[in-house]
């Protein structure tokens, strides 16, 4: 990769979250699913993305399909066992996708500075990028559940500056989560807590083509 050096960067580097950043889900199925049970929308996911319940899937610890059971556990008493499953294996098949417009954005990024995702994900990341079209899409993906450690622990932003061969003085960090980029500017980063597109623009706007 080619690297144009720009006069007074602040910095040499972009470390990026994957989901709600660049990967969306449809829960659009799951939500149907749970008015049908009686449960408020959004039920299923406060149960799956406890850190009790997803932590051990990020960490590559236990499979999706355990997952799924320990959703379906944490749903015991709001219905029943067979509906519970249902839920969380809804959850867990919820078809994704891509936005475009921040892809694009970080493909121009790439041609001034190294990329890097660094996600809490599963072991099934690889394929998931494979089927997006963005394996090659970084220069390097610091995955939690290949590393053993997850956002916001220091380790996981020390792995990721590391793969970019830069100090972490000289990265800039971009998470959907604010804890996430709170430990980052903890550690020195510039960060960016992202809620849309508009929120690159800014930092970013020195690499982006008008």
């Amino acid at each position: 990769m080619t690297t144009t050096k720009i006069a007074s960067r602040p910095f040499d580097a972009v470390l990026c979250d994957l989901d709600n950043v660049i990967r969306f889900y449809d829960t659009t199925q799951l939500s149907i699913l749970e008015r049908g049970a009686g449960l408020a929308e959004g039920t299923t996911e406060r149960v799956a993305f406890a850190p009790e319940t997803d932590l051990p899937l990020l960490l590559g610890t236990i499979t999706k399909q355990q997952w799924v059971e320990s959703i379906a556990i944490g749903l015991t008493g709001q219905v029943p066992e067979a509906q519970a499953h249902e839920l969380g294996a809804a959850l867990a098949k919820a078809p994704f996708w891509a936005d475009e417009v921040v892809v694009a954005m970080l493909r121009q990024v790439r041609a001034h500075v190294p990329l890097v995702l660094v996600t809490n994900a599963t072991v099934e990341l690889e394929d998931d990028l494979a089927s997006l079209g963005l394996s090659d899409f970084a220069d390097h993906v610091v995955s939690s559940a290949r590393v053993g450690v997850a956002k916001p622990d220091r380790k996981i932003y020390e792995i990721a500056a590391g793969q970019a061969g830069v100090d972490m003085s000289r990265c800039l960090f971009v998470d959907d989560r604010l804890e996430n980029v709170e430990a980052a500017v903890g550690l020195g980063m510039t960060g960016v807590h992202y809620r849309g597109p508009a929120d690159l623009r800014g930092p970013l706007g020195f690499m982006l083509e008008s």
